[in-house]
């Protein structure tokens, strides 16, 4: 099963920036055990979560076409922790684009606070390469991401933000 660090996107400009949040709750099962008494939402998890963000950007932009690979993590920087009851933001433009990569820069909010900014590498991989033994099918771009990418389409359909 694949863990998805996003509940939903509440902005989707294609090709340029895109804001997803997350929800913590202490149902989360990162969070059981953590820090028994005192859970923190992980620095690590933020970072998959504006991966998975910037990464459904990138992959969009390019239609889903190739899979859309982390390559490198450029900055990572945290000033503060998120826990349950607080809700992460994440808002993530694309800096460059080209047929091999991608550069994203963003910002990770939390309940509208700035506490954090990560800037990435996407690397776009070419299904068609037999020499990296990848699989024939996107193996990134599964239901579950494209599905999240529907629901703001869906809202923007209905006035409320279109992607």
């Amino acid at each position: 099963m694949r863990w998805m660090w996003i509940d939903s996107f509440v902005e989707f400009l294609s090709g340029k920036r895109a804001s997803a949040v997350k929800n913590v709750t202490e149902d989360e099962d990162c969070l059981q055990g953590h820090f028994p008494g005192y859970p923190v939402f992980p620095v690590s998890l933020m970072i998959e979560g504006m991966a998975q963000t910037a990464g459904i950007l990138v992959g969009e932009a390019r239609g889903f076409s190739e899979n859309v690979i982390l390559a490198k993590i450029r900055k990572a920087e945290f000033t503060d922790y998120a826990a349950p009851g607080d809700q992460i933001r994440y808002d993530t433009t694309i800096e460059s684009l080209s047929d091999q990569a991608a550069l994203t820069s963003g910002t990770v909010l939390k309940n509208g606070s700035s506490i954090g900014r990560i800037d990435l590498i996407f690397s776009h991989v070419d299904k068609a390469d037999k020499k990296l033994d990848l699989p024939e099918h996107n193996f990134v771009f599964t239901d579950s991401f494209k599905e999240l990418l529907k629901t703001v389409r869906r809202e923007g359909a209905e006035g409320e933000q279109a992607p």
